[in-house]
């Protein structure tokens, strides 16, 4: 188990906020106690601590750097034509996800966006895990050619040319360079694949005491911006009220009516079909923890978007792009090059395994988060659950395949009871201040 899944594991109403009689809901009924092996297991899934810290953040949980980086998020003018934000895909309407098949930048894309509800517990991130660090993270949609499509020097002298910006950057992170000088920083210059291209030649041309400051510029918005996303913590889903209470009754000498009364107030089918989690259909394999997620990655049998094998490589082309990010954990620009981030990144091999492999995602919100896997695959939860039933229009893995994966034969009404406790993962909304713009980068002004 890596250091960081050890850490971690130490708009659809949910069924418990529905009224009753409402379709999908079960009414209360008697249930038995839980066995003590299943009750211990329903403990591990708690989310009780803050997420791990980011030490290669130094800002991470600074307020400053969540109010630069929420604004930056709403920002559209970070895109080379305006036309794109952070929220652009991460809606904060549609749970941080932008509710596509495949998200669309300029073009549409290979793969979905992932919710950034609790992204402050993921190890990885995206589907293929080529960024270690959400601030890491932040920065390739800004430079792709198929997203925001903006160069390092441009987004930096956008910053550097505007009041409040530099202000707020600044107080974070010291001055910005000079940046005015056209011909030190052309505006266009920017690293390309293709070192023919006219913004790749004048990023070459410029001193490489020039290019460290615009990369330094860039990366510190990346860790403004993962400051922000660091706040998207939800809380107080009906499962997370249920484990409380359970939690509570074993604490007390003898559980109190009030914490019996919490306990019994989560619907019956919710918790047969957290016991189908657990038991029978053994989904805790994957979906382990706080996260409901083991943050690792596998090759389930899916087909391609043509239904076809799989052609995106995932994982496996993910780590050698990690291996050369240098905005990696190692990297020039982390705040702690030699932690265990880093050392862990020196351990992984893109062995045949790692092939068309994908990142366990969070089950917490998973109702709000349709549709499903790295391509959307499924547009509803039912038919993920039953794909896992049936595995029905797989396609064969190979040598490497998950070798736990075997249909699990669940009837409809198991199926109901599953969906049913999924549901039950769905956290009440966010505050609203964290779901627009601020009306500025800086700090509000404290009372007189």
């Amino acid at each position: 188990m890596s250091w960081w899944a050890a850490a971690v594991l130490a708009s659809v109403p949910c069924a418990a906020q529905q009224p009753a009689g409402a379709p999908g809901v079960a009414a209360h009924e008697s249930l038995p106690p839980l066995d003590a092996r299943t009750r211990a297991r329903v403990l591990r899934l708690e989310r009780r601590a803050a997420p791990p810290a980011d030490p290669t953040n130094r800002v991470a949980d600074d307020p400053r750097a969540a109010r630069l980086g929420q604004f930056l998020f709403f920002d559209a003018r970070l895109s080379r034509d305006g036309r794109f934000s952070c929220a652009s895909c991460h809606d904060p309407a549609q749970a941080f996800t932008d509710g596509r098949r495949v998200s669309e930048g300029r073009v549409p894309l290979a793969r979905n966006a992932p919710t950034l509800l609790d992204v402050a517990r993921q190890r990885w991130l995206f589907w293929d895990g080529r960024a270690d660090s959400l601030w890491a993270q932040a920065l390739q949609p800004l430079e792709h050619k198929d997203e925001f499509d903006t160069g390092r020097v441009e987004l930096a002298r956008r910053v550097h040319g505007e009041r409040e910006l530099r202000t707020a950057y600044e107080a974070l992170f010291g001055a910005l360079p000079e940046l005015g000088d056209e011909r030190r920083f052309p505006p266009g210059a920017r690293p390309c694949a293709d070192e023919a291209d006219p913004r790749a030649l004048a990023w070459l041309a410029m001193e490489a005491a020039d290019r460290r400051a615009v990369e330094r510029v860039l990366a510190n918005l990346g860790k403004a911006l993962a400051a922000y996303q660091r706040r998207l913590l939800p809380r107080g889903s009906p499962f997370d009220r249920y484990v409380a209470a359970l939690r509570e009754q074993g604490e007390a000498a003898t559980g109190t009516v009030d914490e019996a009364a919490r306990a019994s107030a989560y619907p019956a089918a919710a918790r047969r079909g957290l016991e189908l989690f657990l038991g029978k259909a053994d989904c805790r394999r994957c979906h382990a923890g706080a996260t409901f997620s083991d943050q690792e990655f596998h090759n389930i049998g899916l087909a391609g978007p043509d239904g076809g094998p799989p052609r995106d490589a995932g994982r496996h082309a993910g780590l050698r792009a990690l291996r050369d990010d240098p905005f990696n954990a190692h990297g020039t620009f982390s705040d702690q090059r030699d932690g265990a981030r880093a050392r862990e990144l020196g351990q992984l091999v893109a062995g045949p395994e790692t092939w068309a492999t994908f990142r366990t995602p969070t089950l917490r919100n998973v109702a709000r988060t349709a549709p499903y896997m790295h391509a959307g695959q499924f547009a509803t939860l039912r038919e993920v659950l039953q794909y896992y039933s049936t595995l029905e229009g797989s396609v064969p893995v190979g040598h490497h395949g998950e070798t736990v994966l075997q249909p699990l034969k669940l009837g409809a009404a198991e199926l109901d009871d599953l969906a049913a406790f999924l549901d039950s993962l769905t956290d009440p909304p966010l505050a609203e201040e964290l779901l627009r713009a601020p009306p500025s980068p800086l700090p509000d002004e404290p009372p007189r």
